[in-house]
This record gives structure tokens, sequence and C-alpha cells, in this order.
């Protein structure tokens, strides 16, 4: 049996005790769950029901973002993808409200500054080599609501920017990346601390050629994300990261717009993507172009694998982004209280801010 307690004088957060009793709107509600972790964190989401965060509106980002949350995501990081410069900046002043409401819990920009040859679904025409002058307008844009920027580590000028991004305050990740295993280490030693959807978007791992991958796999700076939706990476890799890498693995979602719609044609980072069977391809080159599933369904997926502790099952999805961005960790004495918690009967139940939200 978890046990915690929700401080009865602010039902925000987490207080201590030996009895599992929520405060709701102060009336209090009493729930017993089989098993507790902190609410998800996901570093890594474009968007849900039909809307991209990196084009639509402030009503419709937080359409997307209730979204997620319902399904257990009480910290999301909205992802910008590649696009012309003015949009990019004008989706970043759309969304740092969200931040500073706690709607959100950031903002990452994914690109422009991608390796033409592991591009993904990014449009070649829209990729630029890393210009110290423009990633400072766009993380001052944010106001301080940019947390994440991807880039590739071993492109002209990369390294410069890796520090601005730090000095900044944000997380530099190395990502879409044809880096080799030299130029990966240099980029570390220069402040990445984070790495784009492990395997996918990336120089291959091979044993005369590591590439970035196996630097990232033994460097104990470096966290790896990981999509764990069964089309991404094959489970022997998700078993093979989590055995190399413990403590340092966040699982993210990826999600695309089209997350929780219907099959059709999309559009992601210049590109269309046809949606098929719930998976989504680059209409061009048939390349994965992001998921369509929710956090909440990577830690259903990888418990019913692995049938991991609660301790792993919580660093996966939550304390080890939660470290990455510097956020409180949920069901520590003084956090906020958000808690994902599932019953006897295998019933999932969300807790925001001290409340249920089903």
């Amino acid at each position: 049996m978890e046990r915690f307690v929700i401080d009865a004088a602010d039902a925000r957060r987490i207080a201590v005790g030996d009895a599992l009793v929520v405060a709701d709107d102060g009336a209090g509600e009493v729930v017993r769950v089989a098993r507790a972790v902190p609410g998800f964190v996901d570093l890594h989401c474009h968007g849900a029901r039909g809307f991209d965060f990196g084009t639509c509106t402030i009503d419709e980002a937080r359409r997307a973002a209730e979204f997620h949350l319902d399904r257990g995501v009480t910290g999301l990081v909205a992802s910008v993808a590649t696009a012309p410069l003015d949009e990019m900046r004008a989706a970043i002043v759309r969304l740092r409200g969200l931040v500073a409401e706690g709607v959100l819990a950031g903002i990452h920009l994914e690109g422009p500054y991608l390796s033409p040859r592991r591009r993904g679904v990014h449009a070649p025409d829209l990729l630029r080599l890393p210009d110290r002058g423009e990633v400072r307008a766009l993380l001052d844009a944010g106001e301080g609501a940019v947390r994440v920027v991807t880039l590739a580590p071993e492109l002209p000028g990369a390294r410069d920017v890796i520090a601005d991004i730090v000095d900044a305050g944000a997380v530099a990740a190395a990502g879409h990346t044809d880096a080799s295993a030299d130029e990966m280490r240099a980029a570390i030693d220069a402040g990445v601390r984070l790495v784009t959807h492990a395997f996918n978007g990336m120089r291959p791992l091979h044993h005369r050629d590591p590439g970035a991958i196996a630097v990232a796999l033994t460097d104990e700076r470096v966290t790896l994300e990981l999509i764990v939706d069964g089309q991404h990476v094959a489970d022997e890799v998700i078993d093979l990261v989590r055995r190399l890498a413990p403590g340092r693995l966040a699982f993210v979602s990826d999600a695309m717009s089209a997350t929780g719609c219907v099959d059709g044609r999309y559009e992601v980072a210049g590109s269309v993507v046809e949606v098929a069977d719930g998976i989504a391809r680059s209409a061009a080159d048939g390349a994965l172009a992001g998921s369509t599933e929710t956090l909440g369904d990577a830690v259903d997926r990888f418990a019913a694998l692995f049938a991991p502790t609660t301790d792993e099952l919580a660093a996966v999805s939550s304390i080890t982004a939660s470290r990455l961005l510097g956020l409180p960790i949920p069901l520590t004495p003084g956090a906020p209280a958000d808690v994902v918690a599932w019953t006897d009967v295998g019933e999932r139940r969300v807790l925001r801010a001290g409340r249920w939200l089903r």
C-alpha cells in the first residue's frame, strides 16, 4: 500500500504522514491505492486533438494540454518543431503565458538547427546552421519559458550556441544529429545534457562507429529520451537502455497533433504526414513522424513488458525529467501534490495540485 498525505493546510502540497488522506476543496476524500507515482512529466510533446503547439491558438493549446493531463501528464513541455524563425518566435510568445500559468512546464524547440541527413520529417528547406543571434532572440522571446533546445551538435557554430542555451538556463539537447562519438563528447563537454528521442533521428550504433548514442549511453552526465510506443524502438532496446542508464532514462510521448484523433493527413515541421492505424509517417518517404500515443500509454506498455518496481516507473515517467528541468519532485515533502495512482482494480486516477481530476 502506497502511503502519503496531502497537507490539510495546503491541499496542493505533499506533507509527511502514514495514511492516505487527500483533501479536495477542503472537503477531503480518502482514496486507497495499490500504486502511486509522481505525476508524469513529458519533455517532448507536439500536441493533441488536432492541435500543434507550433501553430495553434492559446485556447487550442490549453485543450491539447488538458488531453495529456487527463492521462496523467501533470508536467507538459510543449514542443515547437522546425518552422520559419518568425513563426517559431510567434509560437513561443503565444505559449509563454501558459508556462507562467502552470498549464505548461516549459517550451521545447526542436529545430531548425538539425542535420539534413537525420532530419526525419523536418522540412529540408527550413533547416538552418546554428546562429547565436537567432538562438538568443528565440530564448529572449520566451522570457525564461524555453526550457529545452534540440540541435545537431556537429553543425558549424553549434558549440557556441550550446553555451548560450546553458547560460540562459535551458537544457541543450542533441538530436536529429549525425554526430560522431568525438563530436558528441565535445558537445557534452560544451553543455549538452539530453538526447532527443534516443536512437531516432541519429547515426545508428555500430561497433566501429559508435556515434552519439554510444557516448550518451556511457556518459553519466546525459539523460536519454525514449519513445515507448512499440514503433520507434524495439522492446529489446528499451530493456538495454534501462539496464545501461538507470536514473538517466526519461520516457517521452513525442505526441503529434493527431494524438486523440482519427487517421488521416496532418502536417508536422513543414511536411505532410499520413497517420494509418495510429502510426504517423512522412507522406514523402515513410519516415516515422512522431507518435500518436501519450506518456500514460508508454507507462502502461512499459509496466506490462517489464513489471518494473514503483521506483523505476516513477523515475522513467517523472523524476528524471523533473530533475533535468529543475522542477520540484512530486511525492516528496513540500512538493506539489501531483500524483498518478492506480487502485487495486487497476483504475488510474490523476491528482493535480491536490485535486482529483479523474
